[in-house]
Parts: structure tokens; C-alpha cells; sequence
């Protein structure tokens, strides 16, 4: 009994250490880059990318094929031999019988054509468009779980600070209360403090609601249950509590994986330019066959009396009049191409004026951060001479309040700088596309 006592806790042991395990940013990045449900969409598209490289490929290898039929003719086909030939009147002939089969085996062989070797040039773009839309939803996953994590925490600074702010009104009403009593305040006095404490009791259960939206939200860009509960360490983390702006070393349009995206688009359309031009091209193709075929005005001999043939040869086909058609497809797909060539160079511009505002947001998010932290440190400096004074009788309520409300004000700024600092880091790594260095520097 004592064994099976003993063995049952060392199997419950690696449950509770994964129960107390605290989940840093880089742990739920990790989590989610192998549990997000997106994985799977995007690596399927890599493998219909092999499929689709392997088909067109199949196109320029042997096929083979094999054909069989059986025919009652219910009324047999007759010709006409004119006269003259075997005697002076027409004469009807029959050339096959009520029955007859054949089966054929063919094997065809594409030696040259051009449209098809073109389209096998967009193999590796194929493959090279999957792996990147791999990157991506992997860069979509960091910046969501990121962002999802940074505000968990601003929720719980949001906490920590608002349930600072109730102790001190709470102490305040204590003391509101006795002095009312002692008949030395009045109730309207009191009433301000509670009202105060009553609409911080509010803003606490908001942002509890907010903080649990917010888990529920990491949960699901990391692929995590909803039901089990996460223990998010974004108390203690260093990086987090005193965040410093990235070193960037400046902005290089091809680290965006958009931007790789659509000049393999480009690279795509340009062989589908060539392909549709390579279709006015002769095809040539080799053919070997083998078959029997079988009368009989019955079934036995139809079957059973087989007479063999085979043939080899070459097919040459020579498109003549599908110019028209054949003409407008490439006047499209060529001014696709164009197109893209001109929406890549948009994109140039497009991926460096966000870059630019991003790393203007962010220098701007990290000076008003450093300021609101200041502001917070002033109005409590304030708030402890106002008390002090309050508490000596030489100012009132009113004045209390005041400083009370100055630092709620300054701790919602310091909370709205610090979400804002975080987002623009986010979007500052997502401008530059390095948002998988970002990760591993975690």
C-alpha cells in the first residue's frame, strides 16, 4: 500500500511542477509556435506546394495508358463497292461483324514542349511562396502572443496601483468615520471619501474583466486551452518592468517577409508570361502502342480469336489558329506582371513610411513613459505633504482629494504610456521584420 501511495506521487510530481511552472514571454512564443492551430494550415500549404511541384513535373514523364472495348453492333455498318469493280452492279460489303473487341496499351512520351518547361520553372517559387507564408503566420503568432502578453501585464500594473489607491481611501474612510462620530467632520466629508472608494472598487472589477480577456486572448494565439489556467511571470520579469527602447540598426525593405512574398507573386507572374508565349511553340510527342482486336457474330470468338498489331511514332502539333485566344491570355497575364512590378515598387515606399512612424511612436512612447514615471513619483511626493497636512488640520478634504485624484490621473497616463510603449515596440519589430530576432533575444 505504502509503495503504491509513493509511486502515485512521483507520477502527480511532473503535473504539480507544470501547475506551479511560471510562463515567461519566451515560453508562451515557444508554446504557441508549435501548439497554434495555424501551423497546420500553413505547413499543409507547404505540402500542396510539393504535390503541385511534383505535378507538373508528371507532365514531362511516360504515361501509360490502357484501353479496352467491346461492341454488338445491333445492325451492322455495310459499304458499298461500285459497280465495275467486281461486276456491273453495286456490291454491299460488311467489314466487321456483330462482335467485336479491342484493348490497346499506349505509352506516350513528351519530348519537347516548351510551355511545359517554362511551368516548371515555378517550382521553386511555388515552394519558396509556402515557406514564407510559414514565416509569416510565425511572425503573425510573436507580435499576437506579445502583445497579448504586455497586456496582461499593464492589466496587473493597473491592479496593483488601483488597489493601492482603495487601501489609501479605505484608511482615509476609517478615520472619516471616527471624526464623524466625534462630531469633529461632517457626513458629506465621509460620503466624498466613499464615493472615491466605490468608484475605485468599479475600476478594479474592470480591470479584472480586462485582465481575463486578456488571458483568455494569450490562451488562444498560443494555442493553449481556454479552461486550464496560465501562470503568466509578467510580474517579475526584468525586461518588462524597465523596458528600453530597441537598437535598430536601420531599415532594409527586404527583411519584410510581405515584401519577399510579393516579389516571388513577381517572379510567378513573369513565368506565367512565358509559359502562355511558349504555347505558339510546336509540341512533339513519342507514341508506342500495342493491341488485338477480335470478330465474331458471336460472343466466343470475339473474345478467344485475337489478332495482334503495334505501332510506334511521332506526334507533332503545331498551334495555327488559337492566336486570338492564345494572345489575349498574355496581353493579361503580362500586364499582371507589370502590374506587380509596380505594386512591389509601392511597397518600397509603403514598408519604409511605416517603418519611419514606428520608430517615431516608439522614441515619442519611451520619452512620455520616462515623464509619466516622474509625474507618478511628483503627485505622490505631493500627496504625502497634502496628508501630512490634512492630518494636522491644516488643509481640508478637499485639497486631500485633489492630490489622491493627482495621482490617479498620473497613474492612468503612466499606464496608457507604457501600453502604447510596448505596442510601438511590437510594431516598430514588425516594420523592420525582425520580429523572430526580437524572439530570440528573449
Amino acid at each position: 500500500m505504502k509503495k503504491n501511495t509513493l509511486l502515485a506521487l512521483i507520477c502527480l510530481l511532473p503535473l504539480q511542477l507544470l501547475a506551479q511552472q511560471q510562463w515567461s514571454l519566451k515560453d508562451c512564443i515557444d508554446y504557441g509556435l508549435k501548439n497554434n492551430r495555424s501551423n497546420a494550415v500553413y505547413e499543409n500549404e507547404k505540402r500542396a506546394a510539393d504535390a503541385k511541384a511534383k505535378e507538373a513535373l508528371a507532365d514531362y514523364l511516360p504515361k501509360v495508358s490502357l484501353t479496352g472495348t467491346f461492341d454488338d453492333n445491333l445492325k451492322v455498318q455495310q459499304s458499298i463497292i461500285p459497280a465495275g469493280i467486281f461486276g456491273p452492279d453495286p456490291v454491299k460489303v460488311a467489314f466487321t461483324q456483330k462482335y467485336n473487341t479491342n484493348g490497346v496499351a499506349q505509352l506516350d512520351q513528351t519530348i519537347y514542349d516548351q510551355a511545359l518547361l517554362t511551368g516548371l520553372q515555378a517550382n521553386k517559387y511555388n515552394k519558396q511562396q509556402a515557406d514564407l507564408n510559414v514565416k509569416k503566420n510565425e511572425e503573425t503568432i510573436i507580435y499576437d502572443i506579445s502583445n497579448a502578453y504586455y497586456q496582461i501585464y499593464v492589466y496587473r500594473e493597473q491592479l496593483r496601483l488601483t488597489k493601492e489607491n482603495l487601501e489609501t481611501y479605505r484608511k482615509q474612510m476609517e478615520i472619516s468615520q471616527l471624526q464623524v462620530k466625534k462630531g469633529v467632520t461632517l457626513q458629506k466629508d465621509l460620503d466624498k471619501v466613499t464615493v472615491n472608494y466605490n468608484n475605485t472598487i468599479s475600476q478594479i472589477r474592470v480591470a479584472e474583466s480586462n485582465l481575463a480577456l486578456s488571458q483568455n486572448q494569450l490562451k488562444y494565439n498560443m494555442g493553449y486551452p481556454i479552461n486550464t489556467n496560465l501562470p503568466v511571470d509578467s510580474t517579475s520579469n526584468e525586461k518588462i518592468n524597465t523596458p528600453v527602447a530597441p537598437v535598430n540598426d536601420g531599415f532594409a525593405v527586404g527583411n519584410r517577409t510581405d515584401y519577399q512574398l510579393s516579389q516571388v507573386n513577381t517572379h510567378l507572374l513573369e513565368i506565367d508570361e512565358k509559359r502562355i508565349k511558349a504555347g505558339a511553340l510546336p509540341r512533339l510527342t513519342g507514341y508506342a502502342k500495342y493491341g488485338s482486336v477480335g470478330f465474331g457474330n458471336t460472343l466466343g470468338p470475339a473474345f478467344r480469336d485475337q489478332n495482334d498489331y503495334s505501332a510506334i511514332g511521332l506526334k507533332l502539333t503545331i498551334p495555327l489558329f488559337d492566336f486570338f485566344k492564345r494572345n489575349a491570355q498574355y496581353s493579361q497575364a503580362k500586364y499582371k506582371r507589370l502590374n506587380a512590378v509596380e505594386n512591389l515598387k509601392l511597397d518600397e515606399g509603403k514598408y519604409q513610411m511605416e517603418y519611419e512612424n514606428a520608430n517615431t511612436k516608439l522614441i515619442k512612447a519611451q520619452a512620455n513613459l520616462d515623464n509619466d514615471k516622474r509625474n507618478i513619483e511628483l503627485a505622490q511626493s505631493v500627496f504625502r505633504t497634502t496628508d501630512l497636512q490634512f492630518k494636522k488640520g491644516v488643509t481640508d478634504l478637499t485639497d486631500w482629494l485633489n492630490a489622491q485624484y493627482s495621482i490617479k490621473d498620473s497613474q492612468n497616463n503612466y499606464l496608457n504610456s507604457l501600453y502604447s510603449f510596448y505596442q510601438a515596440r511590437l510594431d516598430l519589430e514588425k516594420a523592420a521584420g525582425t520580429l523572430k530576432t526580437f524572439y530570440s533575444t528573449l
